[in-house]
């Protein structure tokens, strides 16, 4: 004779009380068949953990099992059905996807921090995989030289088209050229200024020897291509 839903909801409780623990394998044998949605199985779960049974993946050792106490009530039953009661469903829902998700799920090994290492040198080794393709690929080499044309143009900038790139002549768009409104500077401290400069065009020479090279630039640009954003 079939049991009804309360019933086996009580006959679950009772083992897991008399275990002192319950796995997933047992409580997916145990519901009714028309619970089928995720979140009541959850619900139903979570009350048979608030009565002090534990639902595990898998069988816990004896030694493990005498250290965790079982504190359920004679009323655990009583309140097992209650909310099987409250969380019933409709019926004519397959609950196969369900129930074999709650079967599996015990097998499937946590991901630990040694695995995701590995996942993310696996994850490294690809992108470089990627980038290596692409720069393989004889458009990103012509799409490459047309955006250097275009910086020699002054129409975009290095550091646009190569990652990492610092322009060391950046700073220099940010100093003075002129007196502005505020300025505690007089006219004939600027002209000290220039002269200043001027004795300095030595050492200005010997700076401009530092400068990039265009056309080493485009040298390096060609061999590493793999530097380029791909997103551009």
């Amino acid at each position: 004779m079939e049991q009804n839903p309360q019933s086996q909801l009580k006959l679950l409780v009772t083992r897991g009380k008399e275990q002192g623990y319950l796995t997933y394998a047992e409580v997916n044998d145990h519901l009714p068949e028309d619970i089928v949605d995720s979140d009541q199985i959850e619900d139903i779960i979570q009350m048979i953990n608030d009565m002090g049974i534990q639902v595990m993946e898998e069988a816990p050792d004896a030694d493990d099992l005498m250290l965790a106490e079982n504190t359920a009530d004679e009323d655990a039953a009583e309140a097992a059905a209650q909310v099987l009661s409250s969380v019933e469903s409709e019926i004519g829902r397959t609950t196969d996807p369900v129930r074999m998700y709650m079967r599996e799920m015990g097998t499937v090994e946590l991901l630990t921090r040694e695995g995701e290492i590995d996942i993310a040198k696996r994850i490294e080794d690809g992108i470089n995989q990627v980038q290596c393709s692409v720069a393989e690929y004889p458009e990103a080499i012509t799409y490459l030289l047309e955006q250097y044309d275009r910086v020699e143009a002054e129409e975009a900038r290095l550091s646009d088209l190569i990652t990492g790139f610092v322009d060391p002549n950046a700073e220099e768009d940010l100093a003075p050229t002129a007196t502005h409104v505020g300025s505690e500077l007089s006219q004939e401290d600027l002209d000290d200024d220039e002269d200043e400069d001027e004795e300095d065009g030595d050492d200005d020479s010997a700076d401009d020897d530092n400068s990039i090279d265009p056309e080493l630039a485009r040298e390096k640009i060609c061999g590493t291509t793999r530097s380029v954003r791909c997103n551009a």
